[in-house]
């Protein structure tokens, strides 16, 4: 097995990848909470949270927190998604006792100070307020709310102005008692790493983490997804997000997915960036991407062009999508895709951190821990008829079209009812 794994005595797994060639360590302690555990009232405390834990415990605030990591040429971060977070650092293989140590204190005994979480919400609100003034990021919420409208996976990772300016201490405590358990915690490390001395290091240092309970994942149906989501701002380009339901986290056709991402709109040579932007100079930017959580998914195809061009990119999009659900890929192109997707996933497993992210992931996801040799041979073995199968199963459906543009509403709603 290409990588070790240990079950400490309170529940937290502790995961280990050897890489010889370095000299470095990525160690990262996920958690199995995000903006999909939270209560309306909740909304973007996950986020919070995050940036709550570098702001101090008992026994060192927080300049003492950067300095300690700056002392060690470390990376210290933190990230927060929809269904986890992860609090990491990348250090000298040396510094693996100081390093977890610290990380440790952080995520255990943050204090949660009244004054901290004062300013440290105007941060948010103002990366909220960036986010809104950045329209090819902002129009990736409007979408996701259109997709699941009534489930926790439409809201913003970074919740509202309003009800993060509301949050105060005793929210974090509770949000910390309920969330921040051994039942939801895997630490990964990958790099020179020994993975005895890597669990006794963890035990000495998170051993007193409660076990709680372990945060669930239901199986999405979202009936009331909506067709359009349209947002009239004073922009230069239109936003335009074209999309429906995809492949689900840990599904079987995943690789199949993947490819026929790729395919549509994942490079240069893909049918979409052709199309729009190397034959008719439409847009600068477009691409396919899916986004998979645990019992759902999103596939979607973005584009920033002018609004005079709106209606022709929408109209190549909803064309290059029906022709590959109608005659699917090539064997030329499956192959061309295959070999730029391996090439990808092979450059991206070089560094210690990519690796832990991956192993972290799939963890905290409760899914199977895949070798590179084992991905690549997942790649490998995806055939026309997979990704036909995944054309059928998701380029049939009804799309979602969200837009931030100048145009109003229902000049929209007409020009696209086509789409319905």
């Amino acid at each position: 097995m290409f990588y070790q794994s240990t079950l400490l005595d309170n529940g937290i797994q502790v995961i280990s990848e050897k890489m010889d060639a370095v000299h470095s360590i990525s160690l990262g302690i996920w958690f199995r909470v995000g903006s999909r555990d939270e209560l309306p009232s909740q909304l973007g405390l996950s986020h919070f949270m995050e940036h709550m834990m570098f702001k101090g415990t008992p026994s060192r605030d927080a300049l003492a927190i950067s300095m300690e990591f700056d002392a060690m040429g470390a990376e210290l971060n933190a990230f927060t998604s929809k269904e986890y977070t992860c609090y990491y650092a990348r250090f000298v293989d040396e510094h693996l006792d100081k390093a977890t140590e610290v990380l440790s204190d952080m995520v255990l005994r943050s204090l949660f100070d009244q004054s901290d979480i004062d300013s440290e919400r105007e941060v948010v609100i103002e990366e909220i307020a960036r986010s809104e003034d950045t329209p090819d990021d902002h129009i990736y919420d409007l979408f996701t709310q259109a997709m699941f409208p009534t489930h926790q996976l439409g809201r913003p990772i970074l919740g509202t102005r309003q009800i993060v300016g509301g949050f105060a201490h005793q929210d974090c405590v509770s949000y910390h008692q309920r969330h921040y358990a051994a039942a939801n915690c895997v630490i990964v490390a990958c790099g020179n790493v020994d993975h005895d001395l890597l669990v006794r290091t963890c035990a000495n240092y998170l051993g007193s983490m409660p076990t709680g309970s372990h945060n669930p994942r239901d199986i999405v149906s979202e009936p009331a997804r909506l067709n359009f989501s349209f947002m009239e701002k004073e922009t230069e380009q239109a936003h335009v997000l074209y999309g429906m339901p995809g492949i689900a986290l840990g599904e079987d056709d995943r690789f199949a997915a993947t490819l026929l991402d790729i395919a549509l709109g994942g490079g240069m040579s893909s049918r979409l960036f052709q199309e729009i932007r190397e034959k008719r100079g439409l847009a600068y930017a477009v691409h396919a991407s899916s986004t998979p959580y645990l019992n759902a998914s999103q596939f979607c195809v973005y584009a920033g062009t002018r609004p005079s061009n709106l209606s022709e990119v929408i109209e190549i999009i909803n064309r290059e999508l029906g022709k590959a659900l109608k005659e699917g890929l090539t064997e030329d192109e499956l192959n061309r895709i295959r070999e730029y997707t391996i090439g990808l996933t092979v450059l991206g497993m070089e560094s210690t951190r990519s690796r832990m992210t991956r192993l972290g992931k799939n963890a905290i996801s409760d899914l199977p821990l895949y070798s590179l040799d084992e991905i690549l041979a997942q790649y490998r073995a995806v055939s026309l008829a997979d990704t036909k199968r995944v054309a059928e199963r998701v380029l049939s459906q009804t799309p979602t079209l969200a837009i931030i543009s100048p145009m109003k509403t229902s000049e929209l709603e007409q020009e696209f009812s086509y789409l319905l």
